[in-house]
């Protein structure tokens, strides 16, 4: 199915080709550029390019794939870095140079590189759809190869294989391959989906302890600039308690991308000891990439951590930020001529995003697996507004808030969440987890700091007014010790080895400053004086 282009509007582009289903691809051009079509009219199409559409002329030829966006799955894509369109970057640097041409490309994964299978069914063997028929080692993850629908086994070779190879074939003729492609719009199939219940850990002590984050749950941290949201995000991918990470840079800037490259290969993972980027994948649309392909770069990263969960894995997907995916839809959205919403953003942002937010979750695979996809979005709203449409349709969609204030960063207290303004809807049962697992101080634990830090904030109010010195000794002690709170437990440094704090570690320093509160107050009753209760431990007391 070929036609002609017949009209240009920067990455957006008319053909006159028929027949053509909505977001099919389309090759455009001569130099084969790749396009998705958005509107579809009676004669024409609207096809919206991925790529720079600087040279496209009328009259040019444009031809139909008859299948949407899709990535491939499969052994390859653990360690890699791609672009929006599951593009490699670091074969297309090989082929093309540090800048992407337009057109043509490489495969999505090596189909050179060998492989070792291990079938684990016998020929002739009857196996339902999903079923594993073998595994591939991947690094240190052991990666099965799935049945694509059910059928009778008639070979399986055992040994070295490269992608392009098929591992055997059914009785009725069809091929067995480790790779598959799916569309990214479309969520993988489960059986059925759990509600989230175990706690992720992700070593950032007022994450864990005041605002937890459940396996398969859902965050969002918006945050005016400055406020360490990149920071943040970067230190929980080195260090949250998941199998796999997949990290996405949507309109990132470059020297970011390269700093966060340049962590993950030189990082050890604190788990394993070999390099973080072994376990992770990143996509990657830096800000001066076609603004089409950010828009993509989210569902390709989704459907790539999909897969993994269908493994049984527990995945971490984390995107930087979701405010430029958003406005690369409204770009499009514009380009399209539709009817805008709230500050041009379109009439769907807040739908779109919720059906972004809704494959995340914990869920039973087709193969009996437990598997849980959990997603922590970063967001920049413009101006540190948090009533701008981006930031409130995430809200409505999220499970857990993070808010990063700008005063805090200011007072270089890092990481910046508010700790009056945020708030976790998995907060009771990853208390019921936690104390459960670890210790039943736990809870109790948690009510205390939350108290301490809420009547520092009156006694703050109080103490503009007549002055520290003229409140009361216990007063005093009070926003001594919320001071430490602050200072040592919800402050860390992410370039000291306080970057990371495992649970116990965060039970056992909230638990020593709530300890050394009580016995200064216990002093106090006993009528000693707070600048001697300061000064120096009671005899016999170790602080």
């Amino acid at each position: 199915m070929t036609g002609r282009i017949i009209g240009i509007a920067g990455p957006t582009v008319t053909v006159d080709l028929r027949g053509l289903k909505l977001y099919e691809m389309v090759s455009v051009g001569e130099a084969g550029l790749t396009g998705e079509v958005v509107r579809l009219e009676r004669d024409r199409a609207v096809v919206q390019v991925y790529e720079n559409t600087a040279g496209l002329a009328v009259g040019e030829p444009a031809r139909g794939t008859a299948r949407p966006l899709t990535v491939e799955l499969g052994p390859g894509i653990l360690s890699s870095l791609f672009d929006g369109l599951q593009r490699p970057l670091d074969r297309l640097r090989e082929t093309t140079g540090p800048f992407i041409s337009g057109g043509g490309g490489v495969s999505h994964l090596d189909p050179e590189r060998r492989w070792r299978f291990s079938p684990a069914v016998g020929e002739g063997e009857e196996v339902a759809a999903g079923a594993i028929l073998g595994r591939v080692a991947e690094g240190s993850f052991s990666h099965p190869i799935t049945a694509p629908a059910a059928g009778r086994v008639a070979s399986l070779d055992r040994g070295e294989f490269s992608l392009g190879e098929p591992l055997g074939t059914f009785a009725d003729g069809r091929e067995i391959r480790a790779t598959s492609f799916w569309p990214v719009r479309r969520p993988r199939p489960c059986r059925r989906k759990l509600p989230p219940g175990e706690s992720l850990v992700t070593g950032q002590r007022v994450i864990d302890f005041l605002f937890p984050l459940a396996r398969g749950g859902t965050a969002i941290f918006p945050g005016g600039f400055g406020t360490g949201k990149t920071v943040l995000e970067q230190g929980i991918a080195k260090f949250a308690d998941v199998d796999i990470v997949v990290y996405v840079g949507c309109g990132e800037r470059g020297n970011e991308t390269a700093e966060l490259l340049e962590d993950f290969v030189s990082l050890s993972d604190v788990r394993t000891g070999a390099s973080l980027m072994e376990r992770t994948i990143v996509v990657v649309n830096t800000s001066n990439m076609p603004v089409a392909a950010r828009e993509a770069s989210i569902y390709t990263a989704v459907s790539m951590a999909e897969y993994y969960r269908d493994m049984g894995y527990h995945v971490l997907l984390l995107a930087d930020s979701i405010s430029r995916w958003a406005e690369a839809l409204r770009e499009i959205s514009s380009s399209l001529e539709e009817m805008p919403g709230e500050e041009g953003y379109p009439t769907y942002l807040a739908s779109r995003l919720a059906g972004f937010f809704e494959r995340a979750g914990v869920v039973e695979t087709l193969g009996g697996a437990i598997g849980s996809l959990s997603m922590v979005v970063s967001v920049s709203p413009p101006g540190g507004d948090f009533t701008e449409p981006v930031t409130q349709a995430c809200l409505r969609a999220a499970g857990a808030f993070f808010m990063l204030d700008t005063s805090l960063a200011h007072r270089r207290h890092f990481p910046a969440v508010n700790w009056f303004q945020s708030y976790s809807l998995y907060g009771r049962g990853a208390t019921e987890h936690f104390d459960r697992l670890l210790s039943p101080r736990w809870g109790e634990m948690q009510r205390r700091c939350r108290e301490l830090l809420k009547r520092e904030e009156t006694l703050r109010e109080v103490a503009e007014i007549v002055g520290v010195e003229g409140l009361q000794d216990a007063d005093r002690l009070l926003m001594k010790t919320a001071e430490r709170i602050r200072l040592e437990f919800l402050s860390q440094n992410a370039y000291t080895g306080d970057a990371f704090s495992p649970p116990e570690a965060t039970l056992a320093r909230i638990a020593e400053i709530v300890a050394a509160h009580d016995r200064a107050a216990a002093r106090l009753a006993a009528g000693e004086f707070l600048d001697e209760v300061l000064k120096e431990p009671a005899k016999g007391v170790t602080p």
